[in-house]
């Protein structure tokens, strides 16, 4: 899905022309992922296990295509009958000279561990990509955390964690890359649901690119099974020679930082994309410094710059290669500071600390060796399970590191109520300008695609960089859904769930009876219901009388109307009515956003150019549901009822309130159907 939005910077960008500056694209992790793979490996062998599932779904796609790899081979995808299965087909393809990858995730990953070890100590040069995710362990939980990377971390792979989508998409290059040159394989993870399945922009590499920079595995990979190339492997080793095999695999681990080292530089040159085994970001003459991994060190991006806008001495440091871990960049980066945080997503409290803490003190104990000043550290759980690490979090972290008050306490925990907890406060560090939509709706009804209608649309018409995902979880099981986006001009480095928006589009006024759906939203901002009424004076009695007179005093507009209603009448079949109601949201926000008229753009323009891009999401079920979708579209757009207008021009006098929101642009009369 291509754009014109404005790339998502990764780390240090080259401002100087570069042979390959990506293809601007709207996906999300595990779509960039794929992207790559696809082009690169020839074989996957997987047992799909969520949230990985999509990486290997859009691979799979790519082989029911007929699709081959950037040399000529057949893509084939290998579903044995459970993730050790599949590490053990990737070992068997690998040893027969293939390039081979796997998805996978939490139990999945650690289900596959004594293959792993068999893969690493035959140097078999695959690489597996990880939606990492918690471990089952009281509880069942699907999201985000880093428990699964941890307990594969002693099974010699290079194990590398982005912060991003964009990451996501150069780290898989980058691994593969050095894996083949160091007969080592390699891990490339990224946050469960906050990445694998969040929308962003991406600048997904060339074929070009991946040609030049990865080169054909024929010239990179040994087949293992050649007769022509004698070879005994999986051998037993006794007492005389066990010890011997494995301390000899040093001759090849120990070229790794340097062929990873050459792999940054290489795509630096090539892209313009800056990485490195670690990133340390404005940590010169810091006192405090936040160490983290993965989209936590997104956002302590933007949490570092708030606070130097105050005056705070702080920093932040990303450890992007966990194996080989970075021992010797981190002393660098963090040998003037006073304290450090680590923060990370998981927590082991039977061990000395958690396991980035554990590894990060053993490095600075050679600082303390040479006479350096060693920094206190302090170990912080969060965001285990996926739970919010937002802006106002890590804002305490960096208040209790700046405290060198008596306090022995070396282990802390945000994001619960806890003996252990910091104290938070929310702080909203949107980029200027940000617009954001928090949706309510029930089971999903289309939502969750919309939104990703609705943000690629918002990124390629208006040059916007967005961020669009579900809170995950409920949306199959008919409970209540939310969903956000958030259209900014500058990238967006927050992975949490929205506080402040302007924007709550709701499925039914029965939101109100299930909370507060007015909270966080910005005064004169943007409310829709869905409504099967169309007299704007019923639509405001069915709203409860504490919201009507929190809506009067807040300004906020009102807008409604009946989406089934359009998605019954112009649904081609009656499996598509439930997406063909949410998708009535596109010509919503189109209609209530401001992008529209600050790009100039009038009604016959806009649905023209939206028509444009329902091929992308709909194509494949045919013109006539493109077209369909694009009525339902118009339709929302033309037909959107102003209800606070309507009321204020009636009531305005009786209500005792300020004066309700302003009324909206009036529409252009419609066209004779739809723009084709």
């Amino acid at each position: 899905m291509t754009s014109t939005a404005a790339p998502r910077p990764a780390i240090l960008p080259n401002l100087d022309p570069v042979p390959y500056p990506g293809i601007p694209a709207i996906v999300d992790g595990s779509e960039a992922v794929a992207h790559v793979e696809s082009r690169l490996a020839e074989v996957a062998c997987v047992y799909p296990i969520t949230p990985s599932t999509t990486m290997a779904a859009v691979y799979q796609a790519a082989v029911a295509d007929g699709r081959t790899d950037l040399f000529g081979t057949p893509l084939r995808f290998i579903e044995p009958e459970s993730e050790h299965s599949s590490a053990s087909a990737a070992e068997g393809a690998a040893l027969a000279g293939a390039r081979v990858t796997n998805f996978t995730a939490g139990q999945g990953l650690v289900l596959m561990k004594e293959v792993l070890f068999v893969i690493s100590g035959k140097r078999l040069p695959v690489v597996f990509h990880v939606g990492a995710r918690a471990l089952t362990s009281q509880a069942l939980n699907i999201h985000a955390g880093h428990d699964d990377m941890m307990a594969v971390a002693d099974c010699g792979w290079g194990m590398l964690f982005g912060r991003n989508a964009q990451e996501a998409a150069d780290l898989a290059a980058i691994a593969r890359r050095a894996a083949e040159a160091s007969d080592t394989p390699f891990f490339v993870a990224q946050d469960g649901f906050l990445t694998t399945h969040t929308l962003e922009n991406v600048l997904l590499p060339e074929d070009d690119l991946l040609r030049e920079f990865v080169g054909d595995p024929r010239d990179h990979i040994r087949d293992l099974f050649d007769p022509a190339e004698a070879l005994m492997t999986g051998v037993v080793q006794n007492q005389d020679s066990y010890m011997k095999g494995r301390i000899g695999q040093r001759a090849y681990t120990d070229r790794i930082p340097a062929i990873l080292e050459d792999a940054y530089d290489e795509w630096f040159r090539l892209t313009g994309r800056r990485y490195g085994a670690i990133d340390a970001y404005r940590t010169e003459g810091a006192d405090e410094i936040l160490v983290s991994m993965g989209t936590t060190a997104d956002t302590a991006i933007a949490v570092v710059d708030h606070l130097r806008a105050q005056g705070r001495p702080v920093g932040c440091v990303t450890v992007t290669a966990f194996r080989p871990f970075p021992a010797r960049e981190l002393i660098a980066a963090l040998r003037h500071a006073r304290t450090v945080g680590v923060v990370e997503r998981t927590d082991e409290p039977l061990a000395a600390a958690n396991p980035l803490t554990r590894e990060l003190r053993s490095a600075l104990y050679d600082l303390a060796a040479e006479g350096g000043m060693v920094p206190r550290v302090l170990s912080i759980s969060a965001g285990l399970g996926s739970r919010d690490v937002a802006a106002g979090d890590l804002v305490a972290v960096f208040d209790k590191l700046a405290d060198h008050g008596e306090d022995e306490q070396r282990h802390y925990v945000v994001g619960i109520k806890h003996p252990l907890a910091l104290t938070v406060e929310p702080v909203d560090l949107r980029p200027a300008g940000a617009y954001s939509l928090r949706g309510h709706s029930i089971g999903g009804f289309g939502s969750v695609t919309t939104n990703k209608l609705v943000a690629t649309l918002s990124g390629e018409l208006f040059g916007k960089q967005v961020q669009a995902y579900p809170r995950y979880g409920s949306e199959k099981k008919g409970l209540p859904t939310t969903y956000y986006l958030t259209i900014a001009d500058e990238p967006i480095r927050l992975h949490a769930e929205l506080d402040r928006v302007e924007f709550v589009p709701l499925h039914d006024v029965s939101a109100f009876g299930l909370g507060d759906p007015l909270a966080g939203l910005a005064d004169g901002g943007d409310v829709f219901i869905q409504s099967r009424l169309a007299d704007p004076e019923a639509i405001w009695a069915s709203i409860p009388a504490p919201a009507r007179a929190e809506i009067l005093a807040r300004r906020i507009r009102v807008t409604a109307l009946d989406t089934a209603e359009l998605a019954l009448r112009h649904a081609p079949r009656p499996d598509l009515q439930v997406r063909m109601q949410g998708v009535a949201l596109v010509g919503v926000f189109l209609r209530v956003s401001p992008f529209a008229a600050r790009a100039g753009m009038d009604r016959q323009t806009l649905l023209a150019a939206v028509r444009e891009r329902l091929g992308r999401f709909f194509g494949k079920r045919g013109g006539s549901v493109v077209d369909a979708n694009l009525e339902v579209i118009a339709e929302a757009y033309d037909g959107l009822i102003d209800v606070t207008a309507a009321i204020g021009a009636g009531n305005a006098g009786t209500a005792g309130g300020p004066e309700p929101a302003p009324s909206l642009t009036p529409a252009e009369p419609a066209l004779q159907g739809a723009p084709r």
